[in-house]
C-alpha cells in the first residue's frame, strides 16, 4: 500500500509541478481544474525579440520567457467555467471566490455550430469573455493565467517556426486548417503537426485572441474560414460590427459572437 501511495504521489507531482520548480527548469507541464478530472498542457517559450507590426512603424519588444497553451482552449475546458461544472449540484454554504466570477450566460443554439465539441476548440466568444476565464481559471489553479500579448504570440510562433517563418503550401498544409483543406468547419485540436516547440493551430483552425497593450484586441493567425494566402505569421484582425451583426439582444451579448465561428483563444502563464 506505501509503495502504491509513493508510486501515486510521484504521478501527481510529474503532472503538476510545485510552484516555482516549472518555472526553474523551465519545462513542459499539465494542468487540472478542480474539482473536474479536465486537464490542459502548458509548453515553454523562451525569451527573445520580436518585431511586430504597427501603423506608425515597426516596434522590436523583448519577451520574457513564459508558458503558452499546447493547444487551443477547447470546449472540454471552456464548458466547466461556462456550465459552472466545477460547481457542486446543490452545494450548500457560502460561494469561493471562483464562483463569485461572472460567468457567461447560455448561448443561442449550439455553441460549437455543430462542427464537433469534445477535444475542438472553443469558439465565438468575444475578448472579454476570454479574459474572464482567464480570470476565473487563474483562482481555480492559484496560477496566472491570462491571454498572450501580441508579442508573446509572435514570439512564440517564430520560435516554433525556426529562422524560416516563411510558409510553403505544404508547410501550411502541415500546420494549419485553412478555408483550402477545412471543408468550411473547425477541427480537433492537435490534428494537424506540431511545430518544432510542441505548439499546434498557432496558425489556422481558429483565429486566437491577443492583447495589444495600449490598443485594441486582435485575433492572429487568421482560420479555417480564411483563404490560405491569409493564414500566416502576419495575420492580423479587429473584432467588426458583422461578428456579431445577427445577435438579437440590446445591447449586444459581451460574452458571444454570433458571427465569428472563427474565433477562439488559447492562454499564457505569467507566473508559476
Amino acid at each position: 500500500m506505501a509503495t502504491k501511495l509513493t508510486l501515486a504521489l510521484l504521478v501527481a507531482a510529474s503532472a503538476r509541478p510545485a510552484r516555482g520548480q516549472a518555472a526553474a527548469r523551465l519545462v513542459p507541464y499539465r494542468d487540472s481544474i478542480p474539482p473536474t478530472l479536465v486537464t490542459f498542457e502548458m509548453v515553454p517559450v523562451p525569451g527573445g525579440t520580436v518585431t511586430l507590426d504597427s501603423p506608425a512603424t515597426p516596434r522590436v519588444v523583448s519577451v520574457a520567457p513564459f508558458w503558452i497553451g499546447k493547444t487551443e482552449v477547447t470546449w472540454d475546458e471552456y464548458d466547466v467555467w461556462v456550465y459552472r461544472l466545477d460547481v457542486a449540484t446543490g452545494a450548500t454554504g457560502g460561494r469561493d471566490s471562483t464562483d463569485a466570477t461572472a460567468r457567461p450566460s447560455r448561448p443561442y443554439g449550439a455553441p460549437d455550430r455543430g462542427f464537433g465539441h469534445h477535444g475542438y476548440p472553443a469558439l465565438a466568444m468575444t475578448y472579454a469573455a476570454a479574459r474572464a476565464y482567464c480570470a476565473w481559471l487563474s483562482a481555480r489553479t492559484g496560477r496566472h493565467y491570462a491571454l498572450p500579448t501580441d508579442a508573446q504570440w509572435t514570439r512564440a510562433l517564430e520560435a516554433g517556426l525556426g529562422p524560416d517563418t516563411s510558409l510553403c503550401a505544404e508547410r501550411r498544409d502541415a500546420l494549419a486548417w485553412h478555408a483550402g483543406n477545412a471543408v468550411h468547419k473547425s477541427h480537433p485540436v492537435a490534428s494537424k503537426q506540431a511545430d518544432a516547440l510542441g505548439v499546434h493551430d498557432l496558425l489556422g483552425n481558429v483565429a486566437e485572441w491577443v492583447t495589444v497593450p495600449g490598443g485594441a484586441p486582435l485575433v492572429r493567425g487568421g482560420s479555417w474560414a480564411d483563404p490560405a494566402a491569409r493564414v500566416g505569421p502576419r495575420a492580423r484582425a479587429a473584432q467588426t460590427p458583422a461578428w456579431n451583426e445577427t445577435d438579437p439582444q440590446f445591447p449586444k451579448s459581451r460574452w458571444w459572437l454570433a458571427d465569428a465561428p472563427f474565433v477562439g483563444f488559447r492562454i499564457v502563464l505569467l507566473t508559476p
